[in-house]
């Protein structure tokens, strides 16, 4: 998997597009949950889920069918007044692909069984043929180590870096926008 860092940083940058109006603390937070959400898969290893499992890592909560699911479920909840709006809309599209983000990062990942994609509908896990993302270790003890510091050196280079070329690219269109 791709580190919570990575999946928090992708969130924001995404988020970025988004007026002042809508981008508020409650959108943060949002979008970065529904970013890191899906790893939440990893309780079930506590409870005996094996990790080829339907629910095991990376299988259904890494879907797309899941990040839909989640994209609207958030919305509805969270920007009721907004739900059936073209603004709403935006905010469903926002969180659905913050969702999605995460299983198509850790399809990058160097590590790992793949991701289930399809789930329900075709449980395969796949993995993207260019990997440049080194994997994570499940476990934050696990993080602060060697391994720890080659997984942000190689999400810096592959996820920081277009990231903040994109957010800086966004901001630099929006204040042309705003001058006269």
């Amino acid at each position: 998997m791709a580190s919570v860092f990575a999946h928090a940083f992708t969130a924001y940058a995404m988020g970025k597009g988004f007026s002042k109006e809508i981008a508020n603390i409650k959108f943060w937070f949002l979008g970065i949950a529904c970013a890191i959400l899906p790893d939440a898969d990893v309780i079930g290893f506590k409870f005996g889920i094996s990790y080829e499992d339907f629910w095991g890592h990376r299988g259904f909560s890494h879907s797309l069918v899941f990040a839909i699911f989640l994209g609207i479920i958030i919305t509805f909840i969270f920007y009721h007044k907004k739900f059936a709006t073209k603004t709403g809309v935006f905010l469903s599209l926002y969180f659905i692909i913050c969702t999605a983000s995460h299983g198509i990062l850790d399809a990058m990942t160097t590590g790992g069984l793949g991701i289930a994609f399809f789930s329900p509908f075709d449980d395969t896990r796949y993995f993207f043929p260019w990997r440049p993302i080194q994997v994570s270790p499940i476990g934050a003890s696990k993080f602060f180590s060697i391994w720890g510091i080659k997984v942000l050196l190689s999400e810096l280079v592959w996820v920081g870096i277009p990231a903040g070329m994109y957010i800086f690219i966004v901001c630099y269109v929006k204040k042309r926008k705003i001058q006269p």
